[in-house]
């Protein structure tokens, strides 16, 4: 399938032949019939993407903040990697969208193949989505019709949150897509509508949607006019601009008391005299409506109940596809162009260029073809047989900016298959780290002969399924940490290893810090000093509670998703598994918080050494991220964020400096001679095995606020 995306480093818009995409738990895959390109959100997203790199810096500010911080955290060759990733990255336009049902995911119920929708989907040819972002389209409404139906989810998320009522005087700034179907939305419940914008073909188009005076520019007077010298009642600002001026014109022209309800873009220097005068409300509208951006509604299918939330934006949509099916919304007069999706590019020239005037731009697809392509060939064959084939399932920021440019660098790879659930980022990757294909299925994977060692990058709930599956397969697995997110899990992992036993194949975790230049330094140098006391501060930084990783179905929460690496560690540098933990987390009154991401953790390994973990969230940014402290028979040693290392021993005091070397290239090195080689495990099943028990361990010491013993015939259960 084709769909249309933009580049970040070049400005260029592009279609592209992707992979089909999977339909996901809670989710469908529909195939579009027609899109429609926003014409403000989508240019602005593009002009965007064409200004210099300076011009890109200038426009996002805390992006160069965040490079800058990440510069002092992981030096310059680290953050380069990660910077030219993320130019490199394509990410897909559009969000409006309708077509037709192919298959529905698990848990969905409310959909079948064959549906006619309305999506918030890509200008793609297939689109992968959640349920909740889907409504059914009415009989009598074309395809070409529902195209439009996000657009006017959005205006009829505005108009509610104007509060408009019967008989109201009704302001609109901005005569674009949107501003004309609030003119409708406003006619509909019975408003009277002053509309302005600066083209005069848009007043004109206004005037079709029923609007009862217009005006060019800012016309102050006219607006009072039209209000019989009280000012109105309600403003809607859809225009898109970095003036200030709508604001401006909006507050002078309501009444008292009225009500501002920003749902394009424009400047946000709000004046306070007319705002303080008036007692003005003023609201900035988010999208479509509640549930837009939350990924319990948009990812998983968890509808708000009615009576919390009575228009989510799923229910925006179906009312605005009820309206265009009783001919109250005739968003066919919007359309000005058609553009099959091969033309696409023509589509965005025509948008930002200042020549032929456009508002509706549909973009027309192909019907879908009846078999799904889920493998698509990038390049042929080409393995000699020395070479150690490697595929990917996961391409996400750590596999492109880190893993992906370290293979690079080995000898003797074959990289064979890249596999992502919607297929861009897998397209994209395999043509720029030159892999043979790409895929939006990982039984293309298993299938594919030529691939020896699989990793895995993936969402952390994915990785048990797919580590028995790989090895099952008969692939050498190496899967970024954690190893799993349950108990359950590693149960399943455990008893694929033994039943496999000797042709089980090598499965590592990417727990690169034992493999650190620092690692080895400290190891060498508290050789036969055991027992050690040992001090681990990890200072991982905040993530909003509402971030994946927080999510315990899903990341696992940070315990188990981040804070295995210094767990990991202590038993790199102990040499000895855990034999007792106990964790503490800080307490915090009033609202409720994350506290799982500020802990601390005492670990009893079986060889009498005692590891202190304080995995922190709330420092300063500024503040060097890991630091471990070690005392053990009459030696001393200090490592501050893997760049410093002093040593002390005999009176003396020696030090050292590295290059923040964290041991990611090591540890794909003894990964891949392992494969090749067929020797022992770089890691130990025992270790892994250990390290992810303790994890799920402190969580539950965290709840019951208990001690806890390590390796138990039986994992606990329940420790969410």
């Amino acid at each position: 399938m084709r769909q249309v995306v933009q580049s970040v480093r070049s400005g260029e818009t592009s279609v592209r032949e992707l992979p089909d995409p999977i339909a996901l738990r809670g989710g469908v895959v529909v195939a579009n019939v027609a899109s429609v390109v926003s014409a403000g959100t989508e240019r602005s997203l593009v002009e965007l993407t064409r200004k210099t790199l300076i011009g890109k810096a200038r426009e996002r500010p805390q992006d160069v903040r965040r490079v800058l911080q990440k510069l002092k955290e992981d030096g310059l060759v680290s953050t380069y990697r990660q910077v030219q990733a993320k130019l490199d990255e394509p990410f897909p336009l559009g969000y409006s969208s309708a077509g037709i049902v192919l298959e529905c995911g698990r848990g969905v119920q409310e959909l079948k193949p064959g549906d006619r929708v309305a999506a918030v989907g890509p200008h793609a040819g297939v689109v992968s989505l959640g349920k909740n972002l889907c409504a059914k389209i009415p009989p009598g409404v074309s395809f070409e019709q529902a195209a439009y139906t996000s657009i006017a989810a959005i205006a009829m998320q505005g108009v509610r949150l104007a509060k408009a009522c019967l008989g109201e005087r009704v302001l609109v700034i901005g005569l674009g897509l949107v501003g004309q179907i609030c003119v409708a939305l406003l006619k509909a419940q019975g408003c009277r509508v002053f509309g302005v914008d600066l083209d005069p073909k848009r007043l004109d188009l206004a005037l079709r949607f029923g609007v009862d005076a217009t005006g060019t520019g800012a016309p102050l007077d006219a607006v009072l006019a039209f209000s019989e010298g009280h000012g109105v009642d309600a403003v809607v600002i859809a225009a898109s601009t970095t003036s200030n001026e709508p604001i401006e014109l909006a507050a002078a022209a309501c009444r008292p008391r009225g009500r501002i309800v920003l749902v394009g873009v424009t400047g946000l220097d709000l004046p306070r005299p007319p705002f303080f005068a008036k007692e003005l409300e003023f609201t900035v509208s988010f999208s479509l409506g509640p549930g837009r951006g939350d990924p319990e509604y948009e990812d998983r299918g968890r509808d708000y109940p009615i009576g919390h939330a009575r228009w989510t934006a799923q229910r925006n949509m179906q009312a605005a596809l009820e309206l265009m099916a009783a001919g109250k919304l005739p968003v066919e007069r919007l359309t000005t162009h058609r553009f099959p999706i091969e033309r696409a590019a023509d589509a965005y020239q025509l948008v930002t260029s200042a020549g032929e005037p456009s508002l509706g731009i549909l973009l027309q697809y192909p019907p879908a073809a009846p078999a799904r392509k889920r493998r698509l060939q990038l390049r042929a064959p080409r393995r000699t047989g020395d070479e150690v084939g490697i595929s990917f399932i996961g391409a996400g920021n750590f596999a492109r900016a880190t893993l992906l440019p370290l293979l690079a660098d080995q000898p003797r790879i074959d990289l064979r298959g890249v596999c992502t659930a919607k297929g861009l980022s897998a397209e994209h990757s395999g043509r720029k780290h030159d892999f043979a294909f790409a895929t939006t299925d990982a039984k293309e994977i298993w299938a594919d002969e030529d691939t020896d060692a699989v990793f895995i990058a993936t969402r952390h709930d994915l990785h048990a399924e797919l580590v028995t599956s790989a090895l099952r397969a008969g692939k050498h697995v190496f899967v970024e940490k954690p190893l799993c997110i349950k108990p359950g899990e590693l149960s399943a992992i455990e008893h694929c290893v033994e039943e496999l036993g000797d042709q089980c194949p090598i499965l590592m975790v990417g727990f690169n810090r034992r493999f650190s230049p620092t690692v080895s330094e400290l190891r060498k140098f508290f050789s036969g000093a055991n027992p050690l006391s040992l001090s681990y501060r990890f200072a991982s930084g905040p993530l909003p509670s509402e971030h994946w990783t927080q999510d315990s179905e899903i990341g696992g929460g940070r315990i188990i998703g981040e804070a295995c690496h210094a767990i990991d560690t202590c038993v790199a540098l102990t040499s000895s598994l855990p034999e007792r933990l106990y964790a503490e987390s800080v307490g915090k009154s009033g609202a409720l918080h994350t506290t799982d991401d500020r802990v601390f953790l005492t670990l009893r390994h079986e060889d009498g050494s005692v590891s202190s973990i304080s995995y922190q969230a709330a420092g300063d940014a500024s503040l060097p991220k890991e630091r471990i402290e070690i005392l053990g028979n009459g030696r001393a040693a200090v490592s501050d964020n893997w760049g410093a290392l002093t040593l002390w021993s005999g009176g003396r005091m020696t030090t050292a400096r590295g290059g923040k070397d964290k041991g990611h290239a090591s540890e794909l090195s003894h990964f891949l001679d392992a494969c090749t080689s067929g020797d022992a495990w770089p890691i130990p099943w025992e270790e892994l095995y250990a390290v992810c028990e303790a994890s799920f361990l402190a969580v539950r010491s965290l709840r019951e606020g208990l001690p806890q013993v390590c390796g138990q015939t039986e994992i606990p259960q329940g420790l969410d």
